[in-house]
């Protein structure tokens, strides 16, 4: 973390899915794929493309809790309808991480 960027809430930040978070992504949209075909409805409520451990995709910080050392609850938005809870995780570089968009 840079000295002038604290995580606060509402701020967007980027995360690198691990591999728990692929897994668990893709089985909920498997599973409410499934259950849409079982009950006949049109339109699964999580869908989209296979989530892959190493993807990033942007999120929102939801909450901090320590900002000394940038742990914070965040709201993964992904290449579907639906989004990822990842709590309690920390900056870095690493999957299961969040870090700041690059400047461009």
């Amino acid at each position: 973390m840079t000295e002038h960027q604290k995580p606060t809430i509402g701020r967007v930040v980027h995360y690198r899915l691990s591999d728990q978070d692929a897994e668990h992504i893709n089985q909920r949209r498997a599973h409410a794929l499934a259950q849409s075909r079982q009950h006949g409805h049109p339109h699964p409520t999580h869908v989209g493309n296979a989530a892959n451990a190493g993807d990033v995709y942007p999120a929102d910080i939801v909450r901090v809790f320590d900002p000394s050392v940038s742990t914070a609850n965040l709201q993964v938005k992904l290449d579907g309808n639906d989004h990822h809870w990842a709590t309690s995780r920390t900056e870095g570089d690493e999957p299961g991480q969040w870090f700041w968009p690059p400047r461009v």
